[in-house]
């Protein structure tokens, strides 16, 4: 292993594992291709991270990150279905889509690939997944960079942090512990990729629907993406929160792409806010009594 790699992790698990991780590396990597090579310097660069900050599956900080991730990839993948959905809609209303530019279509690309990637995740194959959720949102997040760049000296410093919070929150699942990342719902290939076939359909869909009229409020088509992608986690994510802490950092990613949806504002916020509490109440509840019927079983 090269040794910069292995300092990255903290003295004292240095001390006590550096020889074993050395040769753990080199068993992965022995005759192994450079993508390979990169993709295991990765993990150890994750794994160390993790260490450094306290958010391995031993701290009730990697326990945390473990519980918010599926709901950062819902939240993610929703934001990018709604994006999508909206985009189809403009060109379908009015005849003529806003994205004929190169620098367009590959934004468009980028949020296609991070619903992918987000709905791998969900289903399963989380490591894969939620790489290419954040390889998406870091592909859109250049893209409007390039775009802003001959006006980026005139542009205030506030519009150029918007492009933050939405990277971080598809980078949050990368910090979840290997060994704590959500079971496996959808076990076949053929599953999964029909799956994969109907997310990009149903975006289609939706776009319609709202352009015949059915939906024209922006709150609706917003919602949509998101019951879908919670239904997607299912009860596996819901259980793990346990904790206040636990919901706050769940919640918070789909209030956060929300507003730059432009869905929650001032005038939505109080409403969101109730059905936030209502949802804590009834998950909650539904704990509850899960527990009382084990506890009689």
């Amino acid at each position: 292993m090269n040794p910069r790699l292995l300092r990255l992790y903290p003295a004292g698990f240095r001390r006590a594992f550096g020889d074993e991780m050395a040769e753990a590396y080199r068993e992965a990597t022995e005759g192994a291709g450079p993508v390979t090579r990169v993709r295991e310097a990765g993990d150890i660069v994750a794994h160390a991270l993790r260490l450094r900050l306290g958010i391995g599956s031993a701290h009730r900080g990697g326990r945390l990150f473990a519980a918010a991730a599926p709901f950062a990839l819902a939240a993610t993948g929703a934001h990018a279905a709604f994006l999508l959905a909206s985009t189809l809609n403009l060109a379908y209303v009015t005849g003529r889509p806003d994205f004929e530019t190169p620098l367009g279509y590959a934004i468009n690309g980028f949020h296609v690939l991070t619903l992918i990637g987000a709905v791998v995740a969900l289903s399963g194959r989380f490591a894969v997944g939620a790489r290419t959720t954040f390889a998406g949102a870091a592909g859109t997040a250049t893209c409007l960079v390039i775009a802003v760049l001959p006006g980026a000296l005139d542009m205030p410093l506030e519009h150029l942090a918007h492009l933050v919070p939405p990277l971080a929150i598809a980078a949050l699942p990368l910090l979840c512990p290997p060994d704590l990342h959500p079971p496996c719902r959808i076990r076949t290939t053929t599953g999964l990729l029909a799956l994969l076939l109907w997310t990009p359909l149903s975006v289609v869909l939706l776009a319609l629907l709202d352009a015949g009229g059915f939906g024209m409020i922006v709150l609706w088509r917003f919602a949509v993406t998101v019951l879908a992608a919670l239904a997607l986690a299912g009860r596996p994510a819901l259980s793990g929160i346990r904790t206040t802490g636990r919901f706050a950092l769940a919640s918070a990613p789909f209030l956060v792409l929300g507003h730059f949806a432009g869905v929650v504002g001032e005038d939505t916020a109080l409403p969101c806010l109730a059905l936030l509490a209502a949802t804590a109440l009834a998950l909650r509840l539904w704990r509850r009594r899960r527990s009382n019927t084990a506890g009689h079983a």
